[in-house]
């Protein structure tokens, strides 16, 4: 006392979850907090999440069983039931993946200060890792689409693909990508009020394309009959469309998740990996929509 030491106080000797030594602020993930690219002063760990590639392992299962079912009923070489099965365990695995990856990832925060000592460079680059493998997934049955035009064109009579819904829903899906950027741009600015309202605004989007989506299958089934069994345009149509349907409604409930953790406090202009990594995956589901688009309503009325 006499020689003018500092007494520290007891913050000051609260380890940080990821082992620098510093106090990670109540209610905050270890891996939002630190300086923009997650390292924060002494992070001396980098772990890679696996669910990723849990996720991808499942999609592979899931669709090549849908492939394989598909093979085995059109050829009799196959049992259809083995498609089946290995199509419900990739689904079951799939689910898997994605409620660890979001767990992992998004929800630490809620559950206390201590979480897994990851860092946002790492989540970043499995989340490109995962979109890597999910091009070759999309890239499989545009594949197939190409296959089926070679041959005669139309291979049966097409419904009215192009008018103003796709063109409505086109615009919707862009909107909601342009509205995500600038949100992830006001969390780095600082200006909360403007990131929540931009946030908000991209999961209502998210909501009225998938609701765009189901009237235009509507339309589809009840007034024109065109249906998945509708010959090899309708396979590969509801195919393609039916799998980035499926990829929007995984994008809507992890922005979902963010809308709920910037309601309650958990991300900063240094604190943005949850919001990266679903913005990552969100332009990526923007962008095959667009190809979609020009090669599938486009292209098959030319």
């Amino acid at each position: 006392m006499g020689s003018g030491g500092h007494t520290p106080s007891s913050d000051e000797h609260v380890s940080r979850a990821d082992g620098s030594g510093h106090r990670v602020p109540e209610g905050q993930a270890p891996e939002e907090y630190g300086d923009h690219r997650g390292r924060g002063d002494h992070d001396e760990h980098d772990h890679r999440s696996r669910w990723p590639l849990v996720a991808a392992a499942g999609a592979a299962g899931l669709y090549g069983g849908v492939a394989i079912s598909i093979f085995g009923d059109v050829t009799d070489l196959l049992p259809s039931v083995i498609g089946i099965a290995l199509a419900v365990v990739g689904t079951i695995v799939l689910l898997a993946g994605v409620a660890g990856w979001i767990d992992q990832a998004f929800l630490p925060a809620a559950r206390g200060p201590h979480g897994s000592p990851t860092s946002r460079e790492s989540y970043v680059s499995t989340t490109l890792l995962f979109l890597a493998t999910d091009v070759s997934t999309f890239g499989a049955l545009f594949v197939y689409y190409f296959f089926v035009r070679i041959g005669t064109w139309p291979p049966e009579e097409l419904p009215p693909l192009l008018g103003s819904l796709v063109i409505v829903n086109t615009t919707i899906l862009v909107a909601s990508s342009v509205t995500f950027h600038y949100a992830h741009e006001a969390l780095e600015d600082g200006d909360r009020r403007r990131f929540l309202g931009l946030l908000g605004t991209t999961l209502v989007l998210g909501l009225v394309f998938l609701a765009g989506q189901a009237y235009e299958y509507y339309e589809f089934v009840a007034a024109e009959g065109f249906t998945l069994t509708s010959g090899v345009f309708g396979t590969a149509f509801f195919g393609l469309t039916g799998l980035h349907g499926f990829h929007v409604a995984l994008g809507v409930g992890a922005i979902a998740v963010l809308c709920w953790r910037a309601l309650r406090g958990h991300y900063g202009p240094n604190r943005d990996t949850s919001v990266a990594t679903v913005s990552l995956y969100w332009h990526f589901v923007d962008l095959v929509w667009l190809f979609l688009v020009v090669v599938l309503y486009v292209g098959a009325s030319v």
